[in-house]
């Protein structure tokens, strides 16, 4: 990318538009080393991240997690309902109206919490849109028409993005919807036919058929979640098939249209399939048209994000990005870190740049997929040297009386020197069990670092440390 000019100054007047993730943790972050912090916020604190995506969903993925577990509970010897002579009632069932509400509740708590915090924080925010103004500065205008300048010494861009949608099937909210439109209903779909097999349509496939709907996934690739570790895709295929999950594998959706009960989708080579609902996950595009970036000397890429270095700077001096805007990784966390990375250099402070191999990520699927740095495909390709362990969990203690059947870890050391350099883990609750190997990662530990650390007995990290110990006969291997 064009490099900025050198910045000269810590800028007193700092403004944010977009109140999500990268919005609202650099916002605090401003205002706690003294900035005067002006925040402009279109939809509601939060963005996107809090009141239509990942909390509203991973809401709903929470309940058909429980449902999975009380369903699953008669292999404890734990039985409900009504007892007689060889039958216990123990199938349970979605209230799916109530579900939603709970999670749309959630998400305006959260929402009024973040503002509620900023607010106390000392920062000044704006419902409106926004659009930058050379050099520095942003127009706002509010709901009711009017329109005021706020001036800045430096910018903040955390716009987010919305739901990619094609021009054959669009979006009605009620059959046809994206993963925005999804918590307004009030039954369990009869049939949800879910396009797209990255990590959206797989967690949304997932959820429906735990809580109770019948689904069918499109997925353009031979293998659901094709940019995730190759055997943790086997995992949770297996999985699908187990649970009734029907997948169209190597086909695409070429439209979707409403019929008189439901939706009807035909698929490259002219395969109809038919259900209740239709679920539109084919990604996401950013909110970066029309809001002032060309003025200003921002650059953006072909597909509209906005090119930024490792310390959040676009190509103008003192405008700096952050999100789902951004070419980066399209997480909450690493908006959220891309924020405060922005604030702490226009502010002059020590800097570390975002390294996206240090990410560590998570598909809340049933069982989760858990990553962070290397991988195998990158192993496979000669990228990197490296020693690798994986161990299922079918031999673990802890698993077998958690009735956990699939599932590993699996850890890359660097060849010759031992290091951790990149992990994945597949289980139950896998974004709480990568944790310990995101630190490893991260700094640089060693694997008999990992492998002499006590863990609890019985545990699921008991795996993470026999794995890191199987690791150690490598060490100094050529």
């Amino acid at each position: 990318m064009t490099q900025p000019r050198t910045q000269l100054f810590a800028p007193d007047r700092i403004a944010i538009l977009g109140g999500g993730p990268g919005g609202y943790e650099a916002a605090m972050v401003a205002a706690d080393a003294g900035a005067e912090v002006t925040l402009i916020e279109e939809k509601g604190m939060g963005g996107s991240a809090v009141l239509t995506d990942v909390v509203p969903s991973k809401t709903l993925i929470a309940t058909a997690d429980a449902m999975r577990r009380v369903n699953a509970s008669t292999a404890f010897g734990v039985r409900f309902g009504e007892h007689s002579a060889d039958h216990y009632e123990t199938e349970a069932w979605a209230d799916f109206a109530k579900v939603n509400e709970r999670l749309r509740k959630l998400a305006d708590t959260q929402s009024a919490d973040i503002h509620a915090s900023l607010e106390a924080a000392g920062v000044r925010i704006i419902a409106g849109r926004g659009r930058l103004v050379p050099p520095h500065s942003i127009e706002v205008t509010t709901p009711n028409g009017d329109t005021q300048l706020i001036e800045a010494d430096a910018v903040l861009i955390a716009t987010g993005a919305h739901p990619r949608e094609l021009p054959s099937a669009k979006p009605d909210g009620e059959r046809i919807l994206n993963w925005t439109q999804a918590y307004q209903l009030t039954e369990v779909p009869e049939h949800m036919i879910v396009v797209g097999s990255g990590v959206t349509g797989a967690e949304f496939a997932s959820a429906y058929r735990r809580l109770g709907a019948d689904v069918t996934l499109v997925s353009s690739r031979e293998q659901v979640l094709p940019g995730e570790d190759a055997d943790a895709a086997r995992v949770l295929e297996n999985s699908f098939a187990r649970v009734g999950v029907q997948v169209a594998s190597t086909s695409r959706a070429e439209a979707v249209e409403r019929t008189e009960n439901g939706v009807k989708v035909t698929l490259t080579g002219g395969r109809v399939l038919e259900g209740s609902h239709c679920l539109m996950a084919v990604g996401g595009i950013p909110n970066t048209e029309d809001i002032g970036l060309e003025d200003c000397g921002v650059h953006t890429t072909d597909s509209g994000h906005i090119l930024v270095d490792t310390v959040s700077r676009t190509t103008a001096t003192n405008i700096y990005a952050a999100g789902d805007c951004t070419g980066m990784m399209p997480l909450a966390s690493v908006a959220a870190m891309q924020g405060r990375i922005a604030i702490a250099h226009m502010q002059g402070g020590a800097v570390k740049p975002l390294k996206l191999h240090q990410v560590a990520s998570n598909v809340f699927t049933s069982p989760e997929i858990a990553t962070v740095g290397v991988t195998q495909e990158q192993v496979d390709s000669g990228k990197y040297q490296a020693d690798v362990v994986k161990l299922d969990l079918a031999t673990n203690p802890r698993a077998k009386m958690m009735n956990i059947r699939e599932g590993f870890v699996k850890i890359f050391s660097r060849r010759g020197s031992g290091t951790v350099i990149g992990a994945v883990v597949v289980a139950p609750r896998a974004s709480e069990l990568i944790f310990p190997l995101a630190l490893a990662v991260t700094h640089k530990l060693h694997v008999d670092d990992v492998a002499t650390t006590f863990t609890v007995y019985p545990s699921l990290t008991g795996s993470i440390s026999e794995a890191a110990r199987r690791l150690h006969h490598h060490v100094g291997e050529k």
